[in-house]
């Protein structure tokens, strides 16, 4: 269902070509960023946490220069979308039904479908449980959801980097941690887990903008907590889509050998490390990563 653009304050006058738009999926309200050619090929960007579009914005017009429709929207419970209360309404399974019913508002069928952090982990819950809406998957930065359960449970290194996620089950204090002091925990969550001045003075403005929408900071915490509380399930291990895994080696929260673990369940994938990139990619590496995007889409 295709509803009205929202209004400016969204900010896709960042990418020139860009619109605004609000659909409704799955029971709730998305916003997004759409560009390109409605008959071109389409590639759907899905951001994590604690991010929104805006963290695929130096991907936007290559992509688009490149021949390509670009659709990004705000997952739910992040900036300009419907927030649902229950936690249930965050399981990976309901998420990537989100973004399969996404793709069929542009009068598609499938689409080339590339994810960050939970926005991969959303990717991986598509293509287990939706294959035939991907034609590629690109993944940066985010686990298979069956090698995350490995390294968690044999790897202590793996274990002591994930310990933010048990204080996320928390109730309410989380969110308290989060809002205090302007949000300086969530600033910190970008600045200093990534390499020095990737995220200007005006990105985290923009952040902060996206994290003052009301209902955000407990739907952002519903991703980590329906995880726990409802771990995936899927129906199979391997991915048989075509697959690119990019991924920064010097992620602070994630292990290399996660990388390595996820790529062994693609028989018909490509493992890219970048050595000098940390957990943001997409801001660190921009040109690179959309490259492999693009190749890997074309192949």
């Amino acid at each position: 269902m295709r509803t009205e653009s929202s209004p400016p304050e969204t900010d896709a006058s960042l990418c020139p070509d860009a619109e605004s738009i609000r659909r409704t999926v799955n029971g709730v309200e998305l916003h997004a960023v759409v560009a390109g050619d409605e008959s071109a090929p389409l590639v759907v960007l899905l951001h994590g946490f604690p991010g929104f579009w805006y963290t695929w914005r130096h991907q936007i017009d290559p992509l688009v220069d490149a021949g390509y429709r670009v659709l990004v929207p705000d997952q739910r419970g992040y900036n300009l979308s419907e927030k649902p209360g229950p936690v249930r309404e965050y399981r990976q399974r309901t998420l990537a039904t989100d973004v399969v019913e996404l793709i069929g508002t542009e009068g598609r069928d499938s689409a080339h479908v590339v994810g960050h952090d939970w926005g991969g982990m959303v990717a991986w819950s598509l293509a287990l449980h939706h294959p035939s809406a991907i034609d590629t998957l690109g993944i940066v930065n985010a686990p298979h959801p069956v090698a995350f359960r490995r390294q968690l449970l044999s790897n202590p290194e793996q274990l002591r980097r994930s310990w933010y996620a048990f204080f996320f089950q928390l109730p309410a204090v989380p969110e308290w941690a989060c809002r205090y002091d302007e949000y300086r925990l969530l600033e910190q969550v970008l600045r200093e887990t990534s390499a020095p001045d990737t995220f200007t003075d005006e990105d985290i403005k923009r952040y902060r903008q996206a994290w003052r929408q009301e209902g955000v900071l407990s739907g952002m915490l519903a991703w980590y907590r329906a995880s726990a509380r409802y771990p995936p399930k899927p129906p199979r291990t391997d991915v048989d889509v075509p697959t690119l895994v990019v991924w920064g080696r010097d992620d602070v929260a994630l292990v290399p050998e996660l990388a390595i673990d996820s790529y062994d369940f693609c028989p018909n994938g490509r493992l890219e490390f970048l050595p000098e990139a940390s957990h943001w990619v997409l801001h660190e590496r921009p040109e690179r990563t959309t490259e492999l995007m693009v190749d890997s889409f074309r192949r």
